[in-house]
């Protein structure tokens, strides 16, 4: 059967709870905009937006998903774990979050005095004043708001640029602080009462580290279609959903748009069905999740 785009779902979109462009409500609106069903909202180690997109999504009759996005490392990288179908306001799922945003501004410090040791005239309250409104303790700051900062001061180019020359791992900027393992992202999550996946593996580079977190962790999914996969990654991360027997996730990674550049893609330009939506519900609700 052909499919439409009235069930289709973006499972991976910010706001500017965390490092998004757009408030919450904005981006539900842009799914209905863009001919979605619904969206998951997963903000950096943070729910602060949540709410916010619920009640904007029942009032113009759009599907949102609560969920998170949570950072931790392995294998010497960071890797990012979603959940999906969580309970957003559970004491102790905001009080792990809060950790970790902690650990977060802890990174930005160490990333503003790289940039500042490279010669770059940059402070954290430039970069905080640059969103041009107040910083709710709840919302957490990421590497492309300095990259925003670097752009309005002359640094870089664009985002892109800010990313290749100064942020991306290994490059001069690069601020990496002990965060928690996948593992433990996922068992937060079910704890939570959500569903986990991982995000976006193609980013690691590193396959064989993606099996080890699989096996390790037992997420309930991996997220196949995203922005920076292309035709041979979505094959190889469906072949290892596949082998495990885990659900194949997707979304944009939407973040909003900055100089004119959409990061990482359009809310909607990858997507899946309201049936892979349907099993991560089942699978949140599952007692062996």
């Amino acid at each position: 059967m052909k499919e439409t785009r009235e069930s289709m779902y973006d499972l991976h979109t910010h706001s500017r709870a965390s490092d998004g462009m757009n408030t919450p409500e904005e981006n539900v609106i842009l799914a209905k905009e863009n001919g979605l069903t619904g969206l998951a909202v997963t903000d950096h180690d943070t729910v602060a937006g949540i709410a916010l997109a619920l009640a904007e999504g029942e009032r113009i009759g759009v599907d949102v998903i609560p969920g998170v996005e949570i950072s931790t490392q392995a294998g010497g990288k960071d890797i990012h774990v979603l959940g999906y179908f969580l309970n957003y306001k559970d004491p102790v799922l905001l009080e792990r979050l809060s950790g970790l945003r902690a650990t977060r501004d802890a990174r930005n410090e160490q990333i503003i005095s790289n940039l500042q040791g490279l010669g770059l005239s940059i402070t954290l309250q430039e970069v905080i004043d640059g969103l041009g409104r107040i910083l709710r303790p709840d919302e957490s700051l990421g590497r492309p708001h300095i990259a925003d900062a670097l752009v309005r001061k002359g640094y870089v180019r664009d985002m892109r640029d800010a990313f290749d020359r100064y942020l991306a791992e290994g490059k001069p900027g690069y601020a990496a602080q002990p965060r928690i393992s996948p593992q433990q992202a996922i068992e937060w999550i079910r704890e939570a009462g959500g569903a986990p996946v991982i995000a976006h593996p193609g980013l690691y580079g590193d396959d064989e580290l993606v099996r080890t977190i699989i096996e390790a962790g037992r997420p309930a999914g991996i997220e196949v279609y995203h922005s920076d996969h292309g035709p041979a990654e979505e094959h190889r991360y469906l072949t290892i959903a596949s082998e495990y027997h885990l659900i194949p996730t997707g979304g944009s990674d939407y973040h909003g748009v900055r100089q004119g550049v959409v990061f990482h893609g359009d809310l909607g330009s990858r997507f899946v069905t309201g049936e892979t939506v349907e099993r991560l519900r089942q699978a949140a609700q599952s007692p062996n999740n």
